[in-house]
């Protein structure tokens, strides 16, 4: 299949899966990862109603949007370097991928520099896998607090990258934590943060994080197919 039809069989399925577990499927964004992806096929992805696309690497970003002239969403999904941040400041629109206070503090400088508020979505290493970027679970609550006092970012929410398996099921909990994770720091509602998105299901994980509450779905494989290199 092409990318249209990629992107209606995705959409059918995401319907399909929110109305079994009774949620609504317009609140779920949907963000095309496009690592690797030529620009012609990007451009064709917006045509076909994507809004937001993700990309992992800043330089790679930086060469594929300056070809664009469409008007679209743009999120780093990839792990951000310090001595990256001001780059990315002027190019996205949001950064899933935030891991450490280090890295806030420099992100809320650099951007009160640009004179804009960075929207982030705090990373949280859900599987605990040492390989994995993110936040510790028992420590997200504290980590999103020292971020609330940074005027230069806007937290928005929680990210996850499941346990890496062909094992679905076995990504559930991670899902289920992050969910938690979420619910509990909403209900405190810390002045300057907005718990609003929360990114979590990749291709081959999406339809059991639509029904542990994900509001985001960064798929890449999916509407654009099978990766090259």
């Amino acid at each position: 299949m092409g990318i249209e039809e990629n992107i209606r069989s995705l959409k059918e399925d995401i319907a399909k899966i929110a109305e079994k577990v009774k949620r609504n499927p317009e609140e779920i964004k949907i963000v095309a990862v496009s690592k690797t992806v030529e620009v012609e096929r990007i451009k064709e992805a917006l045509r076909c109603g994507i809004k937001i696309i993700g990309e992992n690497k800043v330089q790679e970003a930086e060469e594929k949007f300056r070809q664009i002239p469409e008007k679209f969403e743009k999120h780093l999904v990839g792990h951000l370097q310090t001595n990256k941040v001001k780059k990315a400041i002027g190019l996205f629109d949001m950064i899933q991928s935030l891991d450490s206070l280090k890295l806030a503090n420099e992100i809320s400088k650099r951007a009160l520099e640009s004179g804009k508020v960075m929207k982030v979505l705090v990373e949280v290493n859900t599987s605990e896998e040492e390989t994995k970027f993110g936040i510790k679970p028992d420590e997200v609550l504290d980590f999103v607090k020292s971020t609330s006092e940074l005027k230069g970012i806007k937290v928005k929410g929680l990210m996850t990258v499941g346990l890496f398996t062909s094992e679905v099921e076995k990504v559930r909990p991670c899902f289920k934590r992050l969910k938690e994770i979420f619910e509990r720091i909403k209900s405190k509602n810390i002045l300057g943060i907005d718990m609003k998105y929360l990114s979590m299901g990749m291709t081959a994980d999406y339809k059991v994080a639509i029904e542990e509450g994900s509001n985001m779905l960064r798929i890449g494989t999916a509407i654009f197919g099978e990766r090259k290199g």
